[in-house]
């Protein structure tokens, strides 16, 4: 199994976290649905997260990183940053 150490990223919406998982999966050499497996989830559920559907549960989100053996962090916004509250 590929090391992760290089799928380091920002990321502040839910696209961007998307992207991020889809690059680690990929460089897992998984499939979605062999990610899905892993994480105990359906295919499609890896898809809509990987398209960035903003209502993934927290829960379902921390599975699939614990599959691809990442983890969530927080740290400080750099300056520029995406303000979360004009998403919304």
């Amino acid at each position: 199994m590929a090391h992760n150490d290089d799928v380091n990223g920002l990321a502040r919406d839910p696209k961007q976290i998307g992207n991020l998982i889809r690059r680690a999966r990929k460089k897992q050499a998984l499939s979605q649905k062999a990610l899905g497996a892993k994480s105990g989830l359906r295919q499609e559920t890896i898809s809509l997260i990987e398209t960035g559907n903003p209502s993934a549960r927290i829960e379902t989100l921390l599975a699939v990183l614990a599959a691809l053996n990442l983890e969530f962090q927080i740290a400080p916004r750099s300056q520029g940053a995406f303000d979360i509250e004009s998403y919304l």
